[in-house]
């Protein structure tokens, strides 16, 4: 079984050592010193706070490659937390919180996909989405992952095998609405071909 790769980040050199020292003794844990930040699993940064400098620095990060970062951090408010997540930062640790094994469990979890908020931080997320779909989406006949009612049908049948004059059947659209749905998805989510559609929604749990 391959170790995580796992890079360190912290402008302050105790808070840095802290945390090698919690780590570095972890099987299936490997903290690399000269990969590429781009080479590795997971991003570990901490701070006393997401500083504007410290956001930019995770913004550019984020355009360059999809490593998961576990930010350890003070203090977190809810707009702050909000940027981060866009940062692709799947778990927060209070700073005062933290622990080996919590700091692990983070780390691992945010390799396999996952994430950790503390509960106040998950719920102030809910909130925010559930502030989404009623304000923004809804009135626009959309779900949360950008699709329309209608495109989720589209997509459904797609996925089931179903050409182009059976899903307008029975959906009871012409040939040409059904075309027209799978052009616009196409176009928005920059897919290929209709298998490239039904394979990016299935990932992405849209259908």
């Amino acid at each position: 079984m391959e170790s995580l790769r796992i890079s360190l980040h912290s402008p302050d050199p105790l808070t840095f050592a802290g945390l090698v020292s919690m780590l570095r003794a972890q099987d299936g844990i490997k903290i690399e010193e000269r990969l590429p930040s781009a080479d590795v699993d997971v991003r570990v940064v901490a701070s006393d706070a997401l500083s504007p400098e410290l956001l930019s620095v995770l913004r550019r990060a984020a355009v360059n490659d999809r490593v998961p970062v576990v930010l350890v951090v003070n203090q977190l408010q809810e707009a702050q937390l909000l940027a981060a997540i866009e940062c692709r930062v799947v778990a927060v640790l209070p700073r005062v919180a933290v622990t080996t094994d919590r700091l692990v469990h983070s780390v691992r979890a945010a390799a396999s996909g996952g994430g950790v908020l503390p509960p106040a931080m998950l719920g102030e997320v809910l909130q925010h989405v559930e502030r989404l779909q009623r304000e923004l989406l809804a009135p626009k006949g959309m779900n949360t992952a950008g699709l329309s009612p209608r495109e989720v049908d589209v997509l459904r049948l797609m996925a089931d095998g179903c050409e182009t004059s059976e899903i307008a059947g029975k959906l009871c659209y012409s040939e040409r609405t059904v075309k027209s749905v799978i052009s616009g998805l196409n176009q928005r989510l920059k897919l290929r071909n209709r298998p490239h559609a039904v394979a990016y929604a299935l990932r992405a749990g849209m259908i």
